[in-house]
């Protein structure tokens, strides 16, 4: 035994190093699907390779598959899987080409998501049961996110970011349901009651970029100035939301694609939302998968809209996808230039002040982070998501300014192209800017990349001498309460500069002060919880606002201040939904709940509406709404629970962690 884990930890640290004597070149997958219920995957995939030096075996990722083996130039072979590699054994020479087929079975326990199939027995008995008004909306689909959890959970693939692959997937699905992936579609073959689809990517990627959606789709398509064509996925129902959720899309595309100057590098460009995703979006190659949380109609818009986390994962298809980071130690790469290159696309839309603004309020975040004793390096692997994301994305706009716009822009351009699907690292891309600009950037880059600290001082002054409408709202301060801050709401400031003064004084808001836009009103009913009489007629026509964020908080606030109007504020609002996640209805139906002298006889209606809101057909967002409100009014009735407790085990582990402790709360007061 101690030989054989001898040999054994051996072989995973030479594995470790496998980039230097082979590199796999192509891969062709033909995905079929076994058991949805029981999330079974499988298939055959056939990788081409060339050895670069001699070597006696080497490695495919398989992480927990339930068999696999493959077949070596046509010579089947005994495998040898440890449960996460398929290990190859074979003489290998070096500068010779081989190719392999794997055959294989899993049941992945991530990085693929099986949604509403595993829960179709509970659907029918709820449905028998189910006596709400609510429409059935369980909705069906199967979605991959490989960064983080890794592809190879689901197929034989490579998890070292460092070998790039050229992947063309066939995959097996009812015929009913759409089915996107990497590259461009070629072809559909009908067979009896199933549709093979084919797609062909062109060019290498990381294998953690492979991806596959499935659901109920259909899609609206745009074509961006290099005639690239850019496929906008939507749930049928949502036909009215396209315009809203993809709005700007063909405006950013063809603004990355003139400041980046390096053509956008794949054959089209998809995004397909999805149930329960488990964050905003993902970069996959040409596929960007994102949350259907950012589904939204016209009024959403305003409070919670796609067009930052639509240009983060388009910016991601140049720095992400075609150069690739070595390493965790270089993410900023990656996530600093995603963030930074999706501001300037936000910029293109929405203005000079809205990109300083932004800058601003991530030095903020960036403050709060220095002030917790939480800073740390850019190329720290283990850094927070606000070093790699917003500390980045400042970085490279200090750099910009240092260097200028003509040696910074032609340096994106030379280590685009330079090491276009290949990996790099930080001094691949300092070297580039240090060569057009002629600037030696050592000390740079030991204060903005290498110290820990953030130096918020400095950009703080960066922004307040580059932007009027930074200083401006520096300047506007009613901390200290004078008689010049009462005007401030009825002049010409930003809107930012009036939020300020509406969260620092809401106890002087006035009648005039109501005449302003969205955004400053919802600031005033966010912070004006205790109505005067005198503003109470002003305070409700923010029930009239187009903003679902303004309209929850004002029928919260109305109903809590004035006790003998809660049925009129109650009927103004019955037909309001809110978000996806349903953020009005389900406020309102409790409020209905325990509003004594309201509807009586639909009480049990409500009830049950609220109630099953809490089941697994529904996103998550939604049933965790509806979970907290019947537990705050003491109401999670047993069906409550079996869903609380089923929701212990959801994949997003944010709410299944909330779940958990609600259900604990729960247990100890009963």
């Amino acid at each position: 035994m101690k030989c054989f884990l001898a040999f054994f930890f051996l072989t995973l640290f030479s594995f470790s190093q496998q980039t230097d004597y082979v590199d796999f070149k192509t891969a062709k997958a033909n995905i079929v699907f076994r058991d949805l219920v029981n999330n079974e995957v499988g298939g055959l995939i056939t990788y081409e390779f060339e050895i670069l030096k001699d070597v006696d075996s080497i490695f495919i990722d398989a992480k927990g598959f339930d068999k696999i083996k493959y077949t070596l130039d046509e010579q089947l072979e005994d495998s040898l899987y440890n449960g996460n590699q398929l290990i190859i054994k074979y003489s290998f020479k070096a500068n010779s080409k081989y190719k392999v087929d794997v055959v294989w079975d899993a049941t992945p326990k991530q990085a693929m998501c099986f949604i509403d199939w595993g829960n179709m027995d509970s659907e029918r008995s709820q449905r028998v049961n189910d006596t709400s008004t609510t429409p059935n909306v369980q909705n069906k689909q199967i979605w991959t996110q490989g960064q983080g959890k890794y592809t190879s959970n689901w197929l034989p693939s490579i998890d070292d970011m460092n070998d790039k692959i050229e992947f063309d997937l066939s995959i097996t699905f009812d015929s009913d349901y759409e089915v996107v992936a990497n590259g461009k579609l070629t072809g559909k073959q009908i067979n009896k009651s199933t549709t093979t689809w084919h797609y062909d990517m062109q060019n290498p990627m990381s294998s953690y970029l492979v991806a596959l959606a499935i659901g109920k789709y259909d899609k609206k398509v745009e074509y961006s100035k290099s005639g690239i064509p850019l496929e906008m996925y939507y749930y049928p129902e949502d036909s009215l939301k396209v315009e809203p959720t993809y709005r700007y899309t063909k405006q950013m595309f063809d603004f990355l694609e003139e400041e980046i100057g390096v053509p956008y590098p794949w054959q089209n460009y998809k995004q397909v939302p999805v149930k329960d995703f488990l964050y905003a979006g993902m970069e996959n190659t040409s596929t960007t998968i994102f949350s259907d949380a950012f589904v939204v109609d016209s009024i959403g818009f305003v409070d919670k809209n796609y067009v930052n986390v639509n240009a983060h994962e388009l910016a991601h298809q140049w720095f992400g996808d075609l150069v690739t980071e070595t390493s965790g130690t270089h993410h900023w790469l990656q996530e600093g230039f995603a963030t930074y290159y999706a501001l300037l696309a936000e910029k293109e839309v929405f203005g000079e002040d809205y990109y300083y603004w932004q800058l601003y309020e991530y030095t903020q975040e960036l403050l709060d982070q220095e002030r917790q004793g939480a800073s740390t390096s850019l190329l720290n692997p283990k850094s927070s998501s606000t070093t790699f994301y917003k500390k980045g994305c400042i970085v490279l706009h200090i750099l910009r300014e240092k260097v200028g716009d003509k040696a910074f822009s032609k340096a994106i351009k030379n280590y685009l192209i330079k090491h276009q699907f290949k990996n790099v690292e930080t001094n691949d891309f300092i070297l580039e800017v240090e060569k057009t600009s002629g600037k030696d950037l050592s000390q740079f880059v030991k204060e903005w990349l290498i110290e820990d600290e953030f130096n918020y001082e400095k950009v703080e002054e960066i922004l307040y001498l580059s932007s009027t409408f930074i200083k401006q709202y520096v300047q506007i301060d009613c901390e200290n309460y004078t008689s010049k801050c009462k005007d401030y709401l009825g002049s010409w400031i930003s809107d930012e500069a009036k939020v300020k003064v509406v969260n620092q004084i809401p106890s002087h808001i006035r009648k005039e002060d109501f005449k302003n836009t969205i955004k400053v009103r919802q600031a005033i009913s966010r912070n004006l919880s205790k109505i005067p009489l005198k503003l109470k007629d002003d305070y409700e026509s923010l029930l009239n606002d187009k903003s679902y964020i303004t309209k929850e908080t004002a029928l919260f606030t109305l109903w809590k201040n004035f006790p003998h109007e809660r049925n009129k504020y109650l009927n103004k609002t019955s037909d309001v939904i809110g978000f996806n996640d349903k953020n009005i209805r389900t406020l309102w139906l409790t409020l209905a709940l325990i509003t004594e002298d309201y509807e009586s006889q639909n009480k049990k209606q409500y009830f049950d509406e609220l109630t099953n809101y809490t089941n697994p057909k529904y996103d998550f967002e939604t049933r965790q709404n509806a979970f907290q409100y019947l537990h705050q009014i003491q109401a999670c009735n047993e069906v409550c629970k079996e869903n609380l407790k089923q929701a212990t085990k959801h994949h997003n582990w944010r709410f299944s962690k909330f779940a958990k402790a609600l259900l604990k709360n729960i247990d100890i007061k009963d």
